[in-house]
C-alpha cells in the first residue's frame, strides 16, 4: 500500500533533518492520537502521555518505516502498542466521576478531528460524555477493539492482525462491548428525545 505522497514527502524531509517536515507530520496526526488516548484512558493527562510516547517512538524509529503499509497504519500500530503498555503500567481509573469540566471540554473540543464549534449543542456534549463513561466501563481489551473499529475504521481482520488475536476474538470483544453499552445508550437517547 505505502504512504500517501504527502506523508512520504514529509517522512523523507524529517529523515533528512527538516524540523518543519517533522512538525507537519506530527501536526497531521497528533489530534487523532490524542483522541485515541482520551477514549482509551478516559482522561486528558494520560492521553497527552500517550501522544508524547507515540511521537517519541516515531521519532526514534522513523528510519525503520518501510512503507509496506500506510504511514497512518504504522503510526496507529505504535499507538496501539503504547496504549497497551500504558494500561499495563497504570491501573486505569473508571471514567465515572473522573472527568472534570476541563477534561470534558478538551475531549469535546478535540473530538472526531473537527474544529471547536461554539454553538455545538448541549445534548451532543451530554451524549459524548455518556458514551465515554460507558466505554470506560468495559474491559480494556474490548475498549481497544471498539476504538479501532469505530474511531479508526479498521476491519476486524486488521484489528486481529494488530492485536495478534483471531478475527472471531476481535468480533466477540467488539459485540460484547456493544452489548454492555447498548441498554444505557438507548435509555439516554430516550431521555434526550423527551
Amino acid at each position: 500500500m505505502g504512504a500517501s505522497n504527502s506523508d512520504d514527502k514529509l517522512i523523507r524531509g524529517a529523515l533528512g533533518g527538516s524540523a518543519r517536515a517533522w512538525r507537519q507530520l506530527v501536526q497531521r496526526y497528533e489530534r487523532r492520537i490524542y483522541n485515541l488516548g482520551c477514549r482509551l484512558t478516559g482522561n486528558s493527562e494520560d492521553a497527552m502521555d500517550l501522544v508524547q510516547e507515540v511521537f517519541l517512538g516515531v521519532c526514534r524509529n522513523l528510519h525503520r518505516y518501510r512503507g509496506d503499509a500506510s504511514f497512518s497504519t504504522w503510526l496507529f500500530r505504535i499507538a496501539h502498542n503504547k496504549a497497551v503498555d500504558l494500561n499495563r503500567r497504570r491501573k486505569l481509573r473508571a471514567l465515572t466521576g473522573c472527568l472534570d469540566e476541563d477534561d470534558a471540554f478538551a475531549i469535546e473540543r478535540l473530538g472526531a478531528g473537527r474544529e471547536f464549534e461554539p454553538d455545538h449543542g448541549l445534548a451532543e456534549q451530554q451524549r459524548n460524555r455518556r458514551a465515554l463513561e460507558l466505554l470506560g466501563r468495559v474491559p480494556f481489551e474490548q475498549r481497544l477493539v471498539v476504538e479501532l473499529k469505530l474511531y479508526q475504521s479498521l476491519t476486524f481482520e486488521e484489528i486481529a492482525l494488530m492485536q495478534s488475536i483471531s478475527v472471531n476474538t476481535a468480533k466477540t470483544r467488539f459485540y460484547s462491548a456493544l452489548k454492555k453499552m447498548r441498554p444505557a445508550l438507548e435509555e439516554q437517547d430516550a431521555l434526550l428525545e423527551n
